[in-house]
């Protein structure tokens, strides 16, 4: 059968591959051009698997919400440059829809598209577009009947909040606060006490000889006080508000009748060893001049 052009460009847009590796597979399926698609998906996988052990830790974080459910997940690849390609960021959004019906990752990869592919089948598919390794990394989900809020700050930073009591626009900007200010815990009663034990000898010891040699109770109340100061710097409620900073969140929230019932926070890449190169040397060591 007659391998046409028009034959190859029908095959190129189903699946994204090259022109030359589209005429192979149609040349190797006698121009069954279904038969030619499995090819090329199984091709895809094979590079994808090639391409596995390659460190991934730039991305992008894709959200999605439905009612009061929001989900975040992290889609990692190789290179910043990657992980702006239109084909890496629909295959980040369109993972986002399908992570609504999903409850961990490993379900996830499982998962139907609505264009019919598997998750795992896609990213396939996407690493044979982009040449570089790609992971579907993490997912956080919240599922309830309280305010839901998702943001996620360019690409690289989501936050998914539930609030009981207050409204949507709350949501968004303790969201927005979350995203910005990275608190730790949630309210101050939420931090471990071995933390403000560590912090209270670490205090001790920064004071002078005098102030050590004070009255217990005085002493007691010095430390007393910038524990609490610490506290609030490393809880959401004790943060002064990103989007009112003469208010701290739990004013913001106390006047709003409001509470954050808890928060997730995703970062790309965090967690990840990345690998440092240095092009120069690379190329001097292979000229022989290092």
């Amino acid at each position: 059968m007659e391998i046409t052009a028009s034959l190859v460009k029908e095959l190129r847009e189903r699946t994204g591959a090259g022109m030359m590796e589209c005429k192979k597979a149609l040349t190797e399926s006698n121009g069954d051009i279904d038969a030619a698609a499995e090819s090329l998906r199984k091709s895809g996988l094979a590079k994808a698997d090639k391409k596995a052990s390659r460190v991934a830790a730039e991305g992008r974080i894709a959200a999605a919400q439905d009612a009061g459910k929001a989900v975040l997940v992290e889609i990692n690849s190789e290179t910043d440059f990657v992980a702006k390609d239109e084909n890496f960021v629909a295959f980040t959004e369109a993972v986002a829809q399908a992570a609504l019906s999903a409850s961990d990752v490993d379900a996830l990869k499982v998962t139907r598209l609505a264009s019919g592919e598997t998750v795992e089948e896609a990213r396939a598919a996407v690493i044979a577009k982009v040449g570089e390794n790609v992971q579907v990394r993490r997912l956080a989900r919240i599922d309830s009947a309280n305010q839901v809020a998702a943001y996620v700050h360019g690409g690289k930073i989501g936050v998914l909040v539930e609030l009981k009591g207050g409204d949507a626009d709350l949501a968004r900007g303790l969201a927005m606060h979350v995203a910005a200010m990275n608190p730790p815990h949630n309210k101050q009663s939420d931090v471990p006490a071995d933390f403000i034990a560590k912090e209270k000898e670490i205090e001790l010891a920064k004071m002078s000889d005098k102030d050590r040699a004070k009255p217990a109770e005085i002493l007691e109340k010095i430390i007393g006080g910038k524990i609490a100061k610490i506290v609030n710097e490393v809880s959401l409620y004790g943060q002064p508000y990103v989007l009112d900073t003469d208010k701290s969140v739990e004013a913001v929230l106390k006047a709003a009748g409001a509470e954050v019932v808890g928060f997730q926070r995703l970062a790309v890449g965090e967690g990840i060893e990345k690998v440092v190169e240095d092009y120069a040397a690379e190329v001097m060591k292979q000229a022989g001049l290092a």
